[in-house]
């Protein structure tokens, strides 16, 4: 057992305390020194206290990138490898919100280089969209919607549509500012979600968002097309408005869970190639806090990442 400082999550929707935890490596687990921990929405669902299963005290962080104890640099795969339920890091065991955590062996994934940082910021986005597009089959050249496509899915995610599937990709965002950056990587932006009114309907809406937005969203289907429900990030019920657009226009709602043990893989490589362009600030441990009054005031672009 080892001992380590941590945000420790001890009332859900209050702050966090700086503290130390216990690390108790279990057989077969590699004891990581974090280097860059993500903050998820799901995190930011948890912390609101969203999952009704869970209580605290919690150390949260499933995007965790760091090194062994040889000082091999590795990414933590932060569900279990044999199940098809995601159960998390920072849920079932204390997760990377730490400056030690223990993984299992087989959660240990080795990274291309020592750029922590990038691949905190982008492989959950990357992977979460490399899984929902197979999920609903999404083809080169599809017209796809995301929503939320500021947020650190959402910006990372549309260039794996765009970029490695070829899809014609519409983002939208809240704001002209950050509509500027995502036009930058070659992705349309808009601000209303009424935009189809010009520019036509798409085949698949990626909806990250949630219940604040899944009914203006779907408006923008076309006949036959499918809602691919990612997140919900206020964690609030989702109700369907206008049932009988569901049923006229034959659109379909699926929803998808987070992604596998390749995927995640596979998005670690397409960071490393320089396919996709991280987004980030970067925060000390101390400063967690100040990070998710940023995220929740919608200050931040692309993710928050955590550095113990």
């Amino acid at each position: 057992m080892v001992r380590a400082r941590a945000a420790i999550l001890r009332e859900f929707g209050r702050p966090f305390d700086i503290g130390y935890v216990d690390i108790n490596a279990e057989d077969n687990d590699v004891i990581v020194r974090v280097k860059s921990v993500g903050v998820c929405g799901r995190d930011i669902v948890v912390w609101r206290g969203g999952f009704g299963n869970l209580r605290p005290p919690l150390v949260l962080g499933h995007e965790v990138f760091g090194v062994t104890e040889d000082g091999e640099p590795v990414g933590v795969y932060p569900a279990d490898p044999g199940s098809e339920e995601f159960l998390p890091l920072g849920e079932r065991r204390p997760g990377g919100y730490a400056e030690l955590m223990a993984a299992p062996r087989s959660n240990i994934v080795k990274l291309p280089d020592e750029e922590f940082d990038k691949y905190a910021a982008a492989t959950c986005g990357v992977a979460t969209l490399i899984h929902a597009s197979r999920v609903v089959g999404v083809k080169p050249g599809d017209r796809v919607l995301v929503t939320g496509a500021s947020g650190g899915v959402g910006i990372h995610g549309v260039q794996y549509l765009s970029n490695v599937l070829h899809a014609n990709v519409i983002a939208y965002v809240r704001s002209k500012e950050k509509a500027h950056v995502l036009e930058s990587l070659g992705v349309p932006a808009v601000t209303d979600l009424s935009f189809y009114r010009s520019l036509g309907r798409v085949d698949y809406v990626f909806e990250i968002v949630g219940a604040p937005l899944i009914n203006e969203s779907m408006r923008s289907l076309r006949r036959g097309g499918a809602l691919v429900l990612v997140g919900n990030v206020t964690g609030e019920p989702i109700s369907i408005e206008r049932p009988a657009l569901l049923v006229m226009r034959e659109l379909k709602i699926s929803g998808t869970s987070a992604y596998t043990k390749p995927e995640y893989e596979e998005a670690v490589k397409l960071i490393g190639e320089g396919l996709v362009k991280p987004f980030y600030k970067a925060y000390r441990l101390d400063d967690v806090n100040l990070a998710y009054s940023d995220i929740l005031n919608g200050k931040a672009l692309g993710r928050a990442v955590l550095k113990p």
